[in-house]
């Protein structure tokens, strides 16, 4: 059996700031713990590059961070607010041990979290993340540096231009976003730099940015691509040709055409996928996406001859896959796509560049190109729980099982516990939309009575 992990979720670890795991004391063990797993190898001077986001609580957790990795003798290099994906490139840029990135990605400003990468710019694997909870165990006195081994900290202040170098580099050569009107929402997070200066270094005639204000406590809030009505809202008003919004922590990306209309990963996913296989750019005839993928997205990459991979949930899970098999496109339907050639996970920007360029080579507008499949009826809910997750109970087991017999072939039901959040997320999808929805709506009542 797996040993189950207490801190680690399915993306690094996430919760309220200053609370359980998340607080000064907590989050200085973790770095100790972490530097010390990094430190077996003693062949160089050791490093670890801590980028963030802009929530307030950055400013308390990176100290603590700090503390933690100089104390067991790890050098540190800091690079302020920069996108996820540009902390995992500067982790191999830099020859560095591991990657920190501190964010709660999409989630509110009220909580943040800490995300891994391993020399590799990859994020670290189940046993790492086991072992460096073990570590945390130990005594504080345990491994400490002697002072003249303790580590050193720098920071940069030419990370972002760095990342937006890298970023226009996997734009195709000869192109260029001339013409174009963008809308880009930031979601006042850490691509609120980055993002826009990187789509006007390209040539787009007018860059509209929205969510590029952060002051401490409006990450997410009623902005980015968990909160679409801001950039459909901005495209519509502006006549905007294309409409990108970006996570938090810039990882992953939605996009609504010019008549604003929402695309979800999915879409983009099967976009990105029929232009590389015809350029001769997709790897190893296939993709890999998750179980919450839609169906309607599997029927058409089949349909096109290439294999459709499902993977859990979890971008991590999808670039796992993606490396055993030897595939170098995958991605989520919450917009976490992820190209091997350009980065070693998600990209929110970098993949906006690839959709831009499809539409550029096909010299349509947005709403032509971007809606490329026929999604199966499919509906989400989440429902908040407070202690003991309710499938845990037979009750609520039984129900779902019963549920997915009767679908048959015809549909799907996924019911899961968050990774993130203390939330069970519900889905359902089948080609009878009333029956979804029904479904959805039943399996909800049920999971929230048995809540506690």
């Amino acid at each position: 059996m797996t040993k189950k992990k207490n801190f680690f979720g399915t993306d690094g670890i996430r919760g309220p700031a200053n609370v359980g795991i998340l607080t000064p004391d907590n989050i200085m063990r973790f770095g100790m713990a972490a530097g010390k797993y990094f430190l077996r190898a003693n062949t160089h001077k050791h490093s670890v590059i801590i980028g963030k986001d802009t929530r307030l609580s950055g400013y308390m957790i990176e100290p603590a961070l700090v503390a933690g990795f100089t104390s067991v003798g790890m050098d540190v290099k800091l690079t302020g607010p920069i996108p996820t994906p540009g902390v995992a490139l500067m982790t191999t840029r830099l020859r560095a041990d591991l990657g920190v990135m501190i964010t709660a990605s999409h989630n509110g400003f009220s909580d943040n979290g800490i995300k891994l990468f391993g020399p590799d710019g990859r994020k670290l694997s189940d046993e790492a993340e086991l072992e460096i909870e073990a570590l945390m165990e130990e005594g504080w006195k345990e491994g400490l540096a002697i002072n003249k081994d303790l580590g050193r900290v720098r920071r940069y202040e030419d990370f972002q231009a760095r990342y937006i170098e890298m970023a226009k580099w996997t734009f195709p050569k000869g192109m260029s976003l001339k013409g174009m009107k963008i809308v880009i929402d930031c979601a006042n997070g850490a691509g609120y730099k980055t993002a826009p200066d990187t789509l006007w270094e390209l040539g787009a005639d007018e860059v509209i940015s929205i969510g590029v204000s952060p002051n401490g406590s409006n990450i997410n809030y009623k902005c980015g691509s968990t909160h679409t009505d801001a950039v459909i809202s901005k495209t519509l008003e502006t006549g905007a040709d294309i409409g990108i919004a970006l996570d938090g922590d810039a990882d992953r990306v939605l996009i609504c055409d010019e008549k604003g209309k929402l695309i979800d990963g999915d879409q983009l996913l099967a976009l990105i996928t029929t232009g590389w296989r015809d350029s001769g750019d997709l790897a190893n005839g296939g993709v890999v996406a998750t179980v919450m993928s839609n169906l309607g997205l599997e029927n058409y990459i089949k349909n096109q001859g290439l294999d459709f991979i499902r993977t859990n949930v979890g971008d991590r899970h999808v670039a796992a896959r993606m490396y055993e098999g030897g595939y170098n496109l995958g991605g989520e339907q919450s917009g976490h796509i992820l190209m091997t050639d350009f980065a070693s996970t998600g990209d929110g920007t970098i993949a906006a560049l690839q959709i831009l360029a499809q539409i550029i080579r096909a010299g349509r507008p947005a709403s032509e190109v971007l809606n490329v499949f026929d999604a199966v009826p499919q509906a989400l809910k989440n429902i908040p729980y407070s202690n003991t997750s309710p499938l845990q109970n037979p009750e609520v087991l039984s129900v779902i099982k019963e549920v997915q017999e009767t679908l048959g072939n015809s549909g799907r039901v996924l019911v899961r516990p968050s990774g993130t959040e203390k939330f069970i997320r519900v889905m359902v999808e089948s080609n009878d939309e009333v029956k979804v929805n029904k479904i959805v709506d039943d399996l909800a009542t049920l999971i929230q009575i048995n809540s506690d």
